[in-house]
Order: C-alpha cells, then sequence, then structure tokens
C-alpha cells in the first residue's frame, strides 16, 4: 500500500514541478534576444536566405528565400535567431543578421492600383501585380492607406491590399 501510495504522489507531484520550468523557456524564447517587441515587421536582408526548422545551425533548412527586402514577421526569438512568418503563413527559424529593419510589403490578391492621394478617386501612379514587393514609407495614424515606393513610383495603397503592416500601426 506504501509503494502504491508513493507511486501515486509521484505521478500527482513532477508533472506540477516541472511545469514552471516549461513556462520560464517559453518565455525566455520571447525575451531573450534583441528585446523589440513582438510580434513586427522586418525584411529580407540577403537576396538568398535559409529558413530552417529550429533557432540554429544544427536544425534543417525547410526554405531558401531568394528575394531580398521581402517582408517578415518576426513572431519569437531565441539568442540570435528569430522565428519568423512569410505572407502566406510558413513559419520558421532565421539568423538575425539575414534579417533587417526596413520596412516592405508585398502586393496581395489581385492588380492594385497606387494612388497620388489617400482615396480612391485620386489619380492612378502605377498599377501593381501580386507579388510585387515595395517599400513602406509611411502609414497615418488610424489610416487606411500606406505611403509606398514600388520600383521608384511613389504613392499610397491601401492597407487591406498588402502584407506588411498591422491595421491600427502608424509608421512614420
Amino acid at each position: 500500500m506504501r509503494i502504491l501510495l508513493l507511486a501515486f504522489s509521484v505521478l500527482i507531484i513532477f508533472p506540477f514541478v516541472g511545469m514552471p520550468q516549461m513556462v520560464i523557456s517559453t518565455a525566455q524564447a520571447q525575451t531573450n534576444g534583441s528585446g523589440l517587441p513582438l510580434p513586427r515587421f522586418v525584411s529580407l536582408r540577403a537576396a538568398e536566405v535559409n529558413m530552417r526548422t529550429g533557432p540554429g545551425v544544427q536544425y534543417p533548412v525547410e526554405w531558401v528565400y531568394r528575394r531580398q527586402a521581402l517582408p517578415m514577421e518576426v513572431i519569437a526569438e531565441y539568442g540570435t535567431w528569430r522565428k519568423v512568418r512569410d505572407w502566406q503563413g510558413t513559419q520558421g527559424w532565421v539568423h538575425q543578421s539575414m534579417l533587417g529593419g526596413r520596412r516592405t510589403l508585398i502586393v496581395t490578391g489581385k492588380v492594385r492600383t497606387v494612388r497620388s492621394r489617400q482615396t480612391t478617386k485620386s489619380a492612378p501612379v502605377a498599377k501593381i501585380e501580386p507579388g510585387v514587393v515595395g517599400r513602406l514609407l509611411e502609414c497615418p495614424q488610424e489610416g487606411a492607406w500606406c505611403r509606398v515606393d514600388v520600383s521608384g513610383r511613389e504613392g499610397w495603397l491601401r492597407r487591406v491590399e498588402f502584407w506588411g503592416t498591422y491595421r491600427s500601426e502608424t509608421l512614420e
């Protein structure tokens, strides 16, 4: 009976004793690194970037991105590694040296029209295809539009027409 009681108490107590370590590990993955807020948008710094299954070179490469300036969302950090998500929802780990702070966008959906002002009735500046990458210049507070630069053409694009910014984010 004593052995059974001891075995039963071990089964009940040990899962709770181990829990704080798991919570600390998750919290460390969120805070160890840059100290910058999570999530946040960044862009690929290099023309070729490996996305790995885990935070280290010992983990296999799952994807190779061959598009400099592609926007990525940093969703976690572990040391010098960043867990990122692309516009299609693919997630993996990239070394911090492959990411930069320049804000970019990728056009989603269908062909979009860059406008001269923040209204659909303003003159078109350019038509841009889905998958085109551009630079975010400004996103006014509580605005539905962002000022962008796509291949040297500056104008305004609605936030719902691209991926690379948060709905209520202000970018100056």
